[in-house]
Order: structure tokens, then sequence, then C-alpha cells
């Protein structure tokens, strides 16, 4: 498995860039991104989550939309568009890959998961939920520090 530092964070946003329709003031767009990998990031500490597969969710979760509104196939997209990204920004594992086509491809199911990376995933990105108007529900994390934030502990 490889280390976090091993991976291009920026190389792999400015991939995700590239590829992103919905411009430069989306609300799925950069900004959310970086909020994730944050999210992300501070949970880890604390689920004890692939961190790798985690920061490359942040980044490569929401790159296929097409609409802010509404585009439920986004989530599938992403994952589908996972092999073709460059194999030099995407070095991990074929597990690690697993996880990642998982949590991207079921992100917008309104699920929770067990394992601690996929599950970790999610509640990043519905921790900020708050930048659509919608509050984070604690019954839509998966992790317990997920919970406790969203209960804004």
């Amino acid at each position: 498995m490889n280390l976090p530092e091993e991976t291009d964070f920026n190389a792999v946003r400015a991939y995700a860039r590239s590829q992103f329709r919905c411009g430069v003031d989306s609300i799925h767009g950069l900004r959310h991104w970086r909020t994730v990998d944050d999210n992300a990031r501070l949970l880890c500490s604390d689920t004890g989550a692939d961190l790798t597969v985690v920061r490359l969710f942040a980044y490569l979760h929401d790159h296929c939309r097409i609409d802010d509104v509404g585009d439920p196939n986004h989530g599938k997209r992403a994952a589908d568009n996972l092999g073709r990204i460059p194999a030099n920004l995407l070095k991990i594992s074929p597990a690690q890959m697993k996880l990642l086509d998982y949590a991207i491809r079921h992100h917008v199911d309104g699920e929770v998961s067990d394992d601690p990376t996929i599950g970790t995933c999610w509640d990043a990105d519905r921790l900020d939920l708050g930048r659509v108007g919608i509050d984070p529900d604690e019954k839509y994390m998966s992790t317990r520090r997920g919970k406790e934030l969203a209960r804004g502990s």
C-alpha cells in the first residue's frame, strides 16, 4: 500500500478540474473538494481509514458532475472514469481501487458503511452539506466522529 505522500494530490486535483464541467464557482467544485479533503483528514485521525483513498475520494467523487442541481448518475460516472485516469496519478493497490470505486459510486445513495475507509469518505462529504442549505444528520453518518460533528459536538 502506498503512503499518502507518494500520491501527488495537486496533480489529482488538476486532473479533476480539467474534467469538471460545472465551472469554477460550482457548489460541487474545488472549494467543496478541499473541504471534503480537510474533513477526511480530520476524520482519519479517529477512524483509521486509508488516508490515500479518502483524499482521492475528496477530489474525484464529484469530478464528473455535469449539473449542480440534479445529477443522480454523477457517482457512477465518476467511478466509471477511474479507469481512464492516467496511471501515474492513481498509484494505488487493487484493494484501494476497489474501496475508492465503491465509495465514489455509492456516495449519493444515502447509505452508511461499517468499513472505516468508505464511511470516512461519505462522512467527509456529508459534513459539507451546509453549503447547499442542508444540516448534516447523524443518522447518515457512518463514523463515531462523523456523528459527533453532525451533532455539533
